[in-house]
């Protein structure tokens, strides 16, 4: 029996963590930025924007690292490992006629076979703007996602066939995952899954399990619908989806469009509908969130969640882990958002002010749930 495949029976719990492949430079970022920027460029000037902000965020064990570096890798992947992770889901970029980003950490994953780590891919269809890194809010197209149609489609899948076939591949029903970050973006989702299905079959794959994510729990039955297999759903912003009076309402326009400011929430206050019932249905995968910051990507006060500690997240992540242990071993999966998105102050990685705590914080969960 493949030792991967042994090692996920063995688990309650499957939690895969999404992983940012921002770090390390490019033509594209030295064109767009300047010279050597990376992710870390904005995470080292953040600054606090209020009393108390925690801003900004230094990596303590790990370091400024380059993921070039395939020490670097090795290590996260150790790491990860070491505090009950199951592997890493990296974002993927195809916008379309080959047009890729940020591939090299992956490739280079891929071809030298280190880490020995699981791992899946999530296509982040999207867009990029320079609104996301734009103090002043502009809008720039960088670069634009396109579907030029069924060739590309079939380059994509071939593009990415010797990972699906990789040993080190996270599967569900056997079928190598693969996740859509925008589903509804695309043109035509139940014709390109009905493809990917069709190419995966004809190229000694039992399928592909596809999962569409979403941030909208009734999305559910419609991407359902849509031909997918499963749905990721994120619930970041629930908190913001309560019934507010007239008034906040009003204030919190105001604040968006005019001052073009978010909300300061607390951490508990949110995590409390980082969970729903839908994460109960085998095919809905809840995510668990550590904490959520965007400020060093914009340089704006957006919406930031404030005092997170390890032990508030690690009752949400018993939360979360209770919804799924229920469900058949394969489909116990739990999306980890994220192992090292810096500048949106979403990671599990050390920093100087916690250090391993969140990821002890994670592994504790998992042996408690493990136990009963």
């Amino acid at each position: 029996m493949d030792q991967n495949i042994k090692n996920m029976e063995e688990k309650e719990i499957r939690v895969i963590a999404f992983y940012l492949p921002q770090f390390h430079p490019t033509p594209e970022n030295d064109q767009w930025w300047g010279k050597g920027f990376t992710e870390w460029t904005n995470v080292g000037k953040a600054k606090p924007l209020f009393r108390g902000h925690y801003q900004p965020r230094v990596p303590a064990d790990l370091g400024y690292y380059d993921l070039r570096v395939s020490e670097t890798r090795v290590e996260q992947a150790e790491m990860a490992r070491k505090y009950g992770i199951e592997g890493f889901c990296y974002w993927h970029y195809w916008f379309g006629n080959g047009r890729q980003l940020l591939q090299r950490p992956f490739q280079e994953v891929l071809a030298s076979g280190q880490p020995d780590f699981p791992f899946c891919l999530s296509w982040a269809n999207h867009s990029w703007e320079d609104k996301q890194f734009s103090k002043e809010g502009t809008h720039k197209m960088l670069m634009e996602q396109l579907y030029p149609g069924e060739t590309d489609e079939i380059a994509h899948f071939n593009y990415l066939l010797p990972a699906f076939k990789d040993h080190r591949y996270i599967r569900v029903d056997d079928k190598p995952v693969f996740m859509v970050y925008a589903p509804f973006s695309l043109p035509d989702a139940k014709r390109f899954i009905r493809l990917w299905q069709r190419l995966a079959q004809d190229n000694g794959l039992k399928g592909i399990h596809f999962i569409g994510q979403t941030n909208n729990a009734g999305d559910v039955q419609t991407l359902k619908d849509m031909g997918f297999d499963a749905v990721n759903i994120v619930r970041l912003f629930d908190f913001f989806k309560q019934n507010y009076s007239i008034f906040e309402k009003i204030h919190m326009k105001i604040m968006r469009i005019v001052f073009k400011k978010g909300r300061i929430i607390e951490y508990a206050k949110a995590a409390k509908f980082f969970s729903g019932n839908e994460d109960r249905q085998v095919d809905c995968y809840p995510t668990i969130i550590p904490n959520w910051d965007h400020s060093p990507r914009s340089g704006r006060l957006g919406h930031i969640l404030v005092h997170s500690t390890p032990e508030k997240f690690k009752k949400h992540v018993l939360q979360s882990f209770s919804n799924v242990v229920h469900k058949p071993a394969d489909k116990r999966l739990v999306f980890l958002k994220s192992w090292n998105e810096w500048a949106e102050g979403n990671y599990i990685e050390p920093d100087l002010k916690f250090g391993l705590s969140y990821l002890e914080a994670l592994k504790e969960a998992i042996e408690e749930i493990n136990s009963k």
